[in-house]
């Protein structure tokens, strides 16, 4: 898998992630003002997951698929 797709596809999962729990506050709603705090826990949510799958030590727990490709200076965050 190239690095974009890989890049794709964990964004694409981190979002499904946000959105999955800002659900219950999203469906219910109906008005703009309303569903803004659906959309802030939304992003939150995804926001945390991006930053938690970025760590070296969530990434040896993720599957191949999701991991990050390998820093080619070595460097380890």
């Amino acid at each position: 898998m190239t690095d974009a797709n890989r890049r794709t596809v964990r964004t694409v999962v981190q979002t499904i992630v946000g959105l999955a729990a800002a659900l219950p506050i999203l469906l219910p709603t109906l008005g703009i003002p309303e569903t803004a705090a659906g959309y802030a826990l939304a992003l939150a949510v995804a926001a945390g997951i991006t930053r938690a799958m970025a760590s070296p030590t969530v990434q040896r727990f993720l599957p191949a698929w999701l991991r990050t490709a390998p820093d080619p200076g070595g460097r380890t965050e």
